[in-house]
């Protein structure tokens, strides 16, 4: 049995994931709510934030797994990125945000 003090299981990491991406999306839909200049720019630094965590925590995830898993996971990924930018980037547009929130 594994030691659960030293070894996180790979679900678990993934739910934590996909529990700061929530948060992550959560606090880019309130700046584009949110009228107040400062206010914004603090929810989207909040916000990217949650995106390096994410990151970080994806990249351990991805170390766990074999290379053939990786590509397919990769693919996926690709095509959810590809398909969310389509949709969101007019609404990006008209309100204005920075570049390197539109290209997250």
């Amino acid at each position: 049995m594994a030691n659960k003090k030293n070894q996180t299981p790979v679900g678990q990491m993934i739910q934590r994931c996909h529990k700061w991406r929530q948060k992550r999306k959560q606090y880019i839909d309130l700046a584009r709510q949110t009228n107040d200049e400062i206010e914004r720019e603090r929810l989207l630094q909040t916000a990217e934030h949650y995106c390096r965590i994410a990151n970080e925590e994806q990249g351990k995830i991805d170390s766990q797994r074999d290379p053939k898993d990786k590509s397919v996971v990769q693919e996926e990924i690709n095509d959810t990125t590809e398909n969310s930018e389509q949709n969101d980037s007019g609404e990006d547009e008209e309100i204005g945000f920075p570049e390197f929130i539109t290209n997250v």
